[in-house]
């Protein structure tokens, strides 16, 4: 097999920070792409899913920080790139035109779109992303996902879950944080206007900050929606090396009223996804 340069998170910000695009160059992908199989899936998945474990070694030892948490998740680029696939970012000098927090919002397919984001979003400064509370209380993780961020809701009541968004992220966002909420609560295939919420937006028009709209394709790895797998990784689906995964920001949508801004950003989302032959669903 042919060696490639592995791609660090050194060479991939300074694309990112320079250009607003990192495109996978060929000397850094394996030349051929693996065969798709169980064992490429389970690959795919240790190397994606290995910021878990990493995470919570390293908090009780007081060395966890959201640098090692940027590397620890920029593997999901490696382990794509040595599979043979390619790992595209675009329109990210939108995001470095406006200094200051951000409320972001990205289209939800799979998992590996919450391992694939800190790398690139953390370069722009820190960020909290708002995750269903049952993630926050996985063993052996629950100190490493406050450390890190992670804003926990119980999905069980939604006034509820926006006053407290409300509260919490206002204190956040004082503090120079960015936000990350991914508008459809579940991953979804399609994308679709129903179920699209506007608490991204309200939180960005209370606290004075804009939206950046992003989207990903990382169909590479879908959820496993049937078989006796599904109960125990129904988060890891099996992979597809055809696929490659693509993420693209779209422009600052300057602050205004909560239901202007969610439109704005659900339009360019549908747009570019529609872009990409991606299934959309505007009614």
């Amino acid at each position: 097999m042919a060696k490639f340069e592995k791609t660090t998170i050194e060479m991939f910000r300074k694309d990112i920070l320079e250009t607003g695009s990192y495109f996978t160059p060929d000397t850094r992908r394996a030349p051929n792409r693996r065969k798709n199989g169980a064992l490429t899936t389970l690959k795919f998945s240790l190397g994606v899913s290995k910021v878990f474990p990493l995470c919570a070694l390293y908090e009780p030892l007081g060395k966890l920080t959201h640098e090692k948490w940027a590397r620890f998740c920029f593997s999901t680029v490696q382990i794509a790139e040595s599979m043979g696939m390619n790992v595209n970012f675009e329109g990210w000098q939108n995001r470095a035109a406006y200094k200051g927090p951000v409320m972001y919002l990205c289209n939800h397919m799979s998992t590996v779109e919450t391992i694939l984001l800190p790398p690139v979003l953390l370069a722009y400064g820190p960020f909290n992303v708002v995750v269903k509370a049952s993630l926050s209380h996985l063993p052996f993780l629950e100190k490493a996902a406050a450390h890190m961020g992670l804003v926990p809701i119980g999905r069980k009541s939604p006034r509820e879950d926006l006053t407290y968004l409300m509260k919490r992220s206002s204190e956040l966002i004082a503090q120079g944080n960015s936000f990350l909420i991914f508008p459809q609560g579940s991953r979804e295939k399609v994308f679709a206007r129903k179920g699209f919420s506007s608490i991204g937006a309200k939180i960005a028009e209370k606290a004075n900050i804009p939206i950046v709209p992003i989207v990903v394709d990382t169909r590479c790895q879908p959820t496993r929606e049937k078989g006796i797998l599904a109960k125990v990784f129904k988060d890891f689906g099996p992979v597809d090396t055809a696929r490659d995964i693509r993420c693209a920001c779209g422009p600052i949508i300057k602050c205004a009223k909560a239901r202007d801004m969610h439109e704005q950003a659900f339009n360019w989302m549908a747009d570019k996804l529609e872009s990409w032959d991606m299934p959309v669903e505007r009614a």
